[in-house]
């Protein structure tokens, strides 16, 4: 899995669609400053949908992320490599985008991408938590969010009559 920064490669998938207020530009710039984690909608099986937040990095339109081999997320997408997703704050104004997309996982890739989650999230790799998280990282599994379809929504200019404070002053 190419890191972030790396060229895209000549077979990635075409553009997904991109539907709401935004453009695909505005939604990469809206994933790449929104330090919260993306919520994953995935098919637990006979249980039924479960929804899991994790940290993520953006490249561009898709998001790439790290987990343990023997997490619930890993095991539910060598199920059904396909997920739901989401990346909005819990407080208004609401704004955010969500979608769909196809998985692919890459057990090679995930230590690599651990250090940079934590350098986005935490600030770097100093911290007690970065220290044991990264302790396991040499089999942690890197996954690879390619969106079929996005879409925006923005009520920060309807809701902000409505909001106590500057925003709705």
């Amino acid at each position: 899995m190419p890191a972030p920064d790396e060229p895209t490669r000549r077979d990635a998938p075409a553009m997904p669609v991109v539907r709401g207020p935004w453009s695909p530009d505005q939604v990469a710039d809206f994933l790449a400053s929104s330090v919260i984690p993306v919520r994953l909608g995935v098919d637990a099986g006979p249980g039924g949908p479960l929804v899991l937040s994790v940290w993520f990095l953006p490249d561009r339109l898709e998001l790439i992320g790290a987990t343990r081999p023997t997490s619930t997320l890993v095991r539910c997408l060598l199920r059904r490599p396909e997920c739901g997703f989401e990346v909005a704050a819990d407080s208004p104004p609401y704004h955010g985008v969500r979608g769909r997309a196809r998985v692919e996982l890459d057990p090679a890739g995930g230590a690599a991408t651990l250090d940079l989650l934590l350098e986005r999230y935490l600030g770097g790799v100093d911290s007690p938590l970065a220290a044991r998280l990264r302790a396991d990282a040499a089999d942690e599994v890197g996954f690879r969010l390619r969106p079929v379809s996005i879409t925006s929504w923005d009520y920060r200019d309807r809701m902000a009559s409505s909001l106590p404070g500057p925003a709705g002053t």
